[in-house]
């Protein structure tokens, strides 16, 4: 029982185990060779062919004017406020549905411009916009 001295089974041992890799390698290679085969057999089917390109229908823009007495424009036409809300009405059941584009003069009410906005509102359009002047 000498603390001093060791024996030949205490080596400490300088090589890795190489077993345990060679035999994980071994069983993926068999799975490999066992799943290639059925990889491969697959149904022939004839797919349609389609092409991937967005379609390019750009819906019609509709101008709302409002001018400083109050007074719409419907593309530069001068419309009352009854035909203004049974055009955007016809508008709204489009196919692509049109953009409205209100441009307001900076004098007119904003209450004009809001009875505009929720006349289309109210037609079903969607898409509303504001057209303005950039500043110079």
């Amino acid at each position: 029982m000498a603390f001093g001295t060791q024996d030949d089974s205490d080596e400490v041992m300088n090589e890795i185990n190489m077993t345990p890799m060679v035999d994980i390698m071994l069983v993926l290679l068999i799975i490999f060779i066992i799943t290639v085969p059925v990889m491969k057999h697959s149904v022939n089917i004839d797919l349609p062919r389609a092409s991937n390109e967005a379609q390019n229908i750009k819906p019609e823009t509709i101008r709302l004017s409002v001018d400083a007495e109050g007074n719409y424009f419907l593309n530069e036409t001068k419309i009352s406020d009854e035909a203004l809300v049974t055009q955007l009405k016809a508008s709204a059941a489009q196919n692509p549905q049109p953009d409205l584009h209100i441009r307001g003069d900076k004098s007119v009410r904003y209450e004009r411009v809001a009875q505009a906005m929720a006349a289309a509102q109210q037609a079903g359009l969607h898409k509303i916009g504001f057209i303005t002047e950039p500043k110079n």
